[in-house]
Order: C-alpha cells, then structure tokens, then sequence
C-alpha cells in the first residue's frame, strides 16, 4: 500500500512540475502583439484554406476568436496554455488568453490552435462583458469536425458559436476544447 501511494505522489509531482514548467515557459516565451497578430492571421488564413466551411463562417461571423498555438501536456494531471486576439474583420479588438486543467489517464504532449466564429452579437457580448468564459458556459458552442462540416450552410447556422481546432502536432490522445477558460489579457 505504502509504495502505491509513493507513487502516485510522485507522478502528481511530476505532473505538477511539467504543468508549471510549460506555464512559466509559455509566459515567458509570450508572443508580442504584433507577433501574436501575424500568426492569427496566418493560422486563419490556413485553417480557411483547409476547411471551406470556415471561410463560409468568417464570412458571416460577428467576430472571431482565434488561438494560433496552445501547447498541452499531461501526466495523470494535464494543462494547456495559449494566447490569441479577438478579430472584427481585420482589426484586433482585444487579447485573449486560454486555460486548460484536467485531469484522468493521459500522458504526453501536443500542441494546437483553436478559433471561435461568434455568429450573434449576444455571444460576441458574452465573450466582452463575462470575466473569463468558459467553454461549456454561456452562448453555445458547436466544435466543427468532419461530420458537422458536412450539414453545415449559412441557411443552417443557428448557434451562437461554431469551433474549429486544427494543427495538432505531438502525442497526446483527445483534446476538447469543453471546460477551457477564456479570459481578456493586457498587451
């Protein structure tokens, strides 16, 4: 009994020291604004290039949210971490960070980005007047995968928000984007 629980203490430190270690890491390798705004832009324009029913969306949205790299890691305990920009058309409204805490049988690293079409004024509000949104919470969020994409046209779009996570790279199984805090940053 006495070494089970050893080890479980010591995969929660472990865990614990990686959570902060990509914390620190991805602070202070933050992105300055005009860094964070190309990569965006770039990361829409990609995410458009590869998935028609987003440039179908930005072409309808109030605004969007977009995240270009978020990194994740886990072990038993996970986090994820990353910044992004409000965009109305082309012009950056406000920053934005996301948060990530989870916990269960995961292991590894990856990273991603993530962007939010906000189709009605009241989501785009929310987002605005709400201190930090959580996904899961609030206007509705549809996450956009293959089988969505398919029933998806601007006579059908009747959520508050459509999602779209793409460039995932490394080794970690799953990833949602439910439970995640948004919250405004200063730049």
């Amino acid at each position: 009994m006495y070494n089970i629980r050893s080890y479980i203490r010591t995969l929660m430190l472990f865990a614990a020291t990686a959570i902060v270690s990509i914390s620190v890491m991805t602070q202070a390798n933050a992105a300055t604004a005009e860094d964070l705004d190309k990569d965006s832009r770039q990361a829409l324009q990609t995410l458009s290039d590869t998935r028609p029913v987003a440039k179908i969306l930005s072409r309808s949205a109030k605004a969007v949210l977009v995240f270009p790299n978020i990194v994740k890691a886990g072990l038993v305990f996970g986090g994820s971490y990353g910044e992004g920009e409000l965009l109305v058309g082309s012009q950056v409204i406000d920053y934005y960070n996301t948060v990530t805490g989870s916990w269960g049988m995961q292991i590894g690293a990856q990273s991603y980005g993530y962007a939010v079409f906000l189709m009605t004024d009241n989501a785009v509000n929310y987002l605005k007047k709400s201190n930090g949104w959580e996904i899961g919470v609030g206007p509705t969020v549809v996450v956009v995968d293959e089988g969505v994409a398919k029933n998806l046209s601007t006579s059908s779009l009747k959520d508050d928000a459509y999602a779209f996570i793409f460039s995932q790279q490394g080794l970690m199984a799953g990833i949602s984007i439910e439970g995640t805090k948004i919250s405004r940053i200063k730049r």
